[in-house]
């Protein structure tokens, strides 16, 4: 049904405002007439209700929240159209004084029927589920640095001189003149950065998994090619990303990973401004965190960053570099191809890079050197290189018969 067409069969405009225990709904005619006043309904009893109370001609607005995904699950085979709203938007266009959830879904309702709300893209099962596992990581990550941070306030209140390293030795902080409590507290603090390093050691062989499988290996291969982009801010960057084929240019990509430059312009004044900030905060952490790897690994990427840091200074220039990145991640994706500027030698080693991160579950079961080899196959590199030199140092990959003979031992197939 083309846009056109479904805006005809709508017989009903439904706005839902969602909250943590309840949800606001509300429905209006095209006349702007109320076909369902305001009302709270749980959200225990949501799903019942949705079903009772939706139907085929209705369209239906919520805005972006936390359990928005939950929500549009359960919405979306009941209605003719579901439109999720940007929330940050949404105030932008309608901001008033006077705010109740009444006047919420008044509003967006008429943002709904005037066809002008500003939706954000629906992200399909699978990116959720990568969402969600990098949300958890950084929750994790959050989590031990609250922990260290308070072993380091003990530290810091009685004047402990800590070997370097040594934060969760055991056996140091038993050692140390703390009292009762306060050896409980550390004892308890160990405890759950042992947990949480299992943790996370469990999810990244997870994420490790993701980008070898079906669903994300392609993309995660053409990625982990690029300098400075590992595992982690591989998986990163494309769960942000999602489907790169949504971005028609990458100047789309780069103003989505708030990363364009901002400008204020008012007569015969222009003036330039720092980066708009407006776009997915982790896509941004990743590439600032992948330029800084690149500059410290690539002479290419060195050379750029010296050049650009000398006319900038270093923050604006690695900001640069991060934009520069991502319009490479653009091409790399859209024309799945590898980086033009690498040799065979310098995607070998950075491969075995790769394989030296992961565990052997990760690694399905092959070697290091194996699995390096594997890596390359996948991005369509037909080379059997086995030996070459990094950093003054002999490398070895497997053979390509070597692997290949693994591989089929253990059932793995490109």
């Amino acid at each position: 049904m083309n846009a056109q067409s479904e805006t005809r069969a709508i017989q009903r405009y439904v706005a839902l405002d969602l909250h943590k225990e309840y949800v606001m709904v509300g429905a209006m005619n095209a006349a702007q007439e109320w076909a369902l006043r305001p009302r709270k309904v749980e959200m225990s009893r949501f799903r019942s209700w949705a079903a009772s109370n939706l139907q085929s001609g209705d369209a239906v607005v919520l805005e972006t929240t936390t359990n928005v995904w939950d929500i549009y699950d359960i919405v979306a085979p009941l209605v003719t159209r579901v439109v999720v709203a940007h929330a940050g938007a949404v105030r932008q266009i309608a901001e008033a004084r006077v705010k109740t959830d009444g006047e919420d879904i008044k509003r967006l309702l008429r943002l709904l029927i005037a066809d002008i709300v500003p939706e954000v893209w629906v992200p399909p099962a699978h990116v959720r589920e990568l969402r969600g596992l990098i949300s958890y990581r950084n929750r994790l990550i959050k989590t031990s640095t609250m922990a260290r941070n308070r072993l380091q306030s003990l530290i810091h209140r009685h004047n402990l001189q800590l070997p370097k390293g040594e934060l969760t030795n055991a056996a140091w902080w038993e050692s140390q003149p703390l009292n009762g409590l306060e050896k409980m507290q550390v004892r308890q603090e160990l405890a759950l950065l042992n947990q949480v390093e299992q943790s996370k050691a469990e999810l990244e062989t997870e994420l490790a998994k993701m980008s070898l499988g079906k669903t994300w290996g392609k993309s995660a291969a053409h990625l982990l090619q690029l300098p400075g982009l590992g595992l982690i801010v591989t998986m990163t960057v494309l769960a942000a990303i999602g489907d790169i084929r949504r971005f028609e240019s990458p100047k789309c990509l780069v103003g989505y990973a708030g990363l364009g430059a901002g400008i204020h312009q008012s007569g015969k004044e222009h003036k330039d401004k720092g980066i708009t900030k407006s776009g997915r905060k982790e896509l941004r952490w990743a590439l600032i965190e992948a330029a800084w790897r690149a500059v410290r690994s690539s002479p290419l990427w060195e050379g750029r960053f010296r050049e650009l840091a000398k006319r900038r200074g270093e923050r604006k220039a690695i900001v640069a570099i991060a934009r520069k990145l991502l319009v490479t991640i653009w091409y790399v994706l859209t024309r799945e191809q590898t980086d033009r500027h690498a040799t065979k030698e310098d995607l070998a080693y950075k491969m075995l890079v790769l394989a030296w991160e992961l565990n052997e579950n990760a690694r399905l079961g092959l070697t290091y050197k194996q699995f390096a080899k594997y890596a390359l196959m996948k991005l369509g590199i037909e080379t059997d290189i086995t030996r070459f030199v990094r950093k003054n140092v002999p490398r070895r990959v497997a053979s390509n018969a070597e692997t290949l003979a693994r591989m089929e031992e253990l059932g793995i197939v490109l």
